[in-house]
């Protein structure tokens, strides 16, 4: 007999919701019960109330080989330094700074005492990189591969806090950085690696793609930009870190700020050599740029009172606008037509290899 009222399972297929439709999914039935718990799921990360001043921000990733990562071309130093960077990235995305790691590992018997050395050379680097505390974690054994949790612990002041659910009307939609040149990183990668696995006698041809080879094996959390931020006392209305494409995280946005935003094709920041490689490879650039993901800028919305502190810092681009939710979500082309925002860029719940343009 089943202590459960209804014991009738249907199967759905987790590909049918995807990575946060499942998230949304097992978790609607949780609500925060304790004073402290001031956000729960639904953000880059957990918000805590301990202090008078400042809230706690807490996140956590989980990688895992061959669907995240893949050893054959992603070195462990570089993996090590990048599961770091990549939380970090979440802190930055509440406006905060992190202060304090854990790191669990299981690991297969096909991996040495060296190979972990290896590995946490990398996150000791990170660490350091970003002043923060490796604080604890824990080790166990697994039956294939290498599984990565990362937890990340930080901080910020309470008016400074920034959510997803922010965005207002009339704001200015804003990214740093460049986008796209993460995803293409990969695909040389990928490419390099089919080849050798035809011709294992032939060598990888990575010359002159050190910028995108960078940007996917060794991602950066982008501290320094929520400092110039805090300087010009510039506290966004929403923000996020582009992970999963820029699409992906607009529409985030948009949906947890009940509003909609338009962005513009000829406001997209990309860097003069991801256009070339993309060409290259013979995939449209703009494409790659809003779906293609692990780019790890910032997407935020500002007030307009801000434009003038941000209009010339080459760091900062303003790429849209918000609208009210009734306009939808749209992408303006440089030929002046819209087309509804839709999400394209990679769900590891549903396979683990990011879209191809069509």
């Amino acid at each position: 007999m089943s202590i459960f009222k209804d014991n009738k399972l249907q199967n759905t297929p987790v590909s049918e919701l995807g990575e946060f439709g499942l998230i949304e999914h097992i978790t609607k039935s949780f609500d925060c019960k304790n004073k402290s718990s001031e956000k729960g799921v639904g953000d880059d990360a957990a918000v805590l109330n301990f202090s008078k001043d400042k809230f706690q921000l807490i996140s956590t990733d989980m990688l895992v080989e061959g669907v995240h990562f893949d050893l054959s071309y992603s070195p462990l130093k570089h993996l090590g330094y990048k599961a770091v960077a990549v939380n970090v990235s979440d802190i930055c995305a509440m406006n905060g700074v992190a202060t304090q790691v854990t790191v669990s590992i299981a690991i297969s018997n096909r991996f040495s005492v060296e190979a972990i050395e290896e590995l946490y050379s990398g996150i000791h680097l990170a660490c350091a990189k970003y002043n923060i505390d490796l604080v604890g974690g824990d080790t166990t054994s697994s039956t294939s591969g290498l599984v990565l949790s990362i937890s990340v612990v930080g901080e910020v002041n309470k008016k400074k806090i920034s959510y997803r659910s922010g965005a207002k009307e009339n704001d200015l939609v804003v990214v740093t950085g460049d986008l796209g040149a993460a995803y293409l990183g990969l695909q040389i990668l990928k490419r390099e690696k089919e080849i050798f696995l035809e011709n294992p006698g032939v060598q990888p041809d990575l010359q002159g793609n050190d910028y995108s080879l960078q940007r996917q094996l060794k991602a950066e959390a982008r501290v320094k930009l929520i400092e110039v931020l805090n300087e010009l006392k510039i506290v966004p209305t929403s923000m996020i870190d582009v992970s999963d494409g820029l699409t992906s995280e607009i529409l985030h946005i948009a949906k947890q700020s009940d509003v909609g935003i338009t962005i513009y094709e000829d406001k997209l920041p990309i860097d003069h050599t991801t256009m070339n490689l993309a060409r290259e490879l013979n995939l449209n650039p703009i494409f790659c740029a809003l779906n293609g993901g692990e780019d790890y800028e910032l997407l935020f919305t500002i007030s307009q009172d801000h434009y003038e502190k941000l209009k010339k810092d080459v760091d900062f681009t303003i790429i849209g606008h918000v609208t009210d939710k009734s306009e939808g979500n749209n992408f303006i082309t440089n030929d002046s037509s819209s087309h509804p925002i839709t999400a394209q860029g990679w769900d590891p719940i549903i396979n683990n290899k990011k879209p191809q343009e069509k």
